[in-house]
């Protein structure tokens, strides 16, 4: 797909990955539908409105009759619209979540497979792992410990491709990505890294829970470069498989976080406090052989690297009002 055009639909393409993954496609030479509910607004992709091959419609896709028509000669659905993460989807409740990150899903997969589409991405999530029994490493054979109804409704919808894709036209490709950090056209402030530069620089101070427990973390830019690649990817390589999408590298722990953020923002204070209320609790070291085995990826842009370029887009004002709720998926959230 990468060598020759395709028309190629992403849902939730306004969002923190489709709207850099809306450009990395163009750039390709390929055909662009984003719908997209436009939640947290649709900034960021103005640039996009000028290109011949781009296409935006304001959709839901919990309606699948709204959805369908948009659907007409598409080679392949990357399917990012979600409730992301555990504070968003404790934040709606499990009717909700369960609408939006698993019923959708059943929409969209069949939307795709009825439209002749080659290919259905799915974005899902680490978070699946939870915590591991023994300390050990996790790959996609691992069991599922989810401790989140986030993670009970990704695993879900997953359930429910790897079966379609059975018997359906349309390859499933499960990619459970690490947590994002970065810059992107819709940055997010709610994740680890880059909620960490943002508090350090705007508090001096950073609160943290769950001391000493690990976690993977994977460039946004670097996240669309593995999309790419399963997409581009030989059918074969790919149907009905699951991903890691990540880096051994980005495998750190909170405090080597902290650490490495304090090394930009001097002086920086941090205290530490027990986990009093329930949230996302993933302690885990993840493995990413069986990506970089079969689709070659490997991450590019370091942990270092990012918190930099998160520090500098803050602090020479390129984000305007960075504590603004909108560059948040929840109006609360935790370490």
């Amino acid at each position: 797909m990468e060598s020759e055009s395709k028309h190629i639909l992403i849902t939730g393409g306004a969002g923190y990955i489709g709207s850099m993954l809306t450009g990395r496609l163009l750039r390709a030479g390929h055909r662009v539908t984003v719908l997209d509910e436009l939640l947290w607004g649709g900034e960021s992709l103005l640039a996009y409105f000028p290109h011949p091959n781009f296409r935006f419609a304001k959709v839901n896709v919990t309606e699948p009759d709204m959805a369908r028509p948009y659907f007409d000669s598409v080679d392949a659905v990357i399917h990012l619209a979600a409730i992301v993460g555990f504070p968003a989807c404790q934040q709606v409740g499990p009717q909700v979540a369960r609408l939006y990150n698993v019923e959708a899903t059943r929409y969209v997969f069949d939307l795709a497979d009825q439209a002749g589409a080659e290919r259905f991405i799915f974005a899902s999530t680490y978070s699946n792992y939870g915590i591991s029994p023994d300390g050990s490493p996790v790959d996609e054979d691992s069991p599922l410990n989810p401790q989140s109804l986030y993670a009970e409704t990704k695993i879900e919808a997953e359930r429910f491709l790897l079966e379609q894709g059975k018997h359906a036209n349309c390859a499933p490709v499960i990619l459970r990505f690490a947590t994002l950090f970065g810059i992107s056209p819709r940055t997010r402030f709610d994740l680890i890294v880059n909620q960490f530069v943002l508090e350090a620089m705007t508090k001096g101070e950073l609160i943290i829970y769950q001391r000493g427990y690990h976690r993977s973390f994977v460039h946004v830019r670097d996240t669309v470069e593995g999309i790419v690649l399963a997409l581009s990817a030989d059918r074969e390589k790919v149907a009905g498989e699951i991903f890691n999408l990540g880096d051994e590298r980005g495998n750190k722990s909170k405090d080597e976080i902290v650490e490495l953020v304090a090394e930009v923002v001097p002086g920086l204070k941090v205290r530490y406090k027990d986990l009093t209320f329930g949230g996302d609790m993933r302690d885990i070291r993840v493995r990413f052989d069986k990506i970089r085995r079969v689709l070659g990826f490997r991450a590019r842009i370091t942990v270092e690297e990012g918190i930099r370029e998160v520090h500098d887009a803050i602090r020479l004002g390129v984000i305007r009002d960075p504590l603004s709720p909108k560059y948040r998926n929840a109006t609360f959230i935790v370490q």
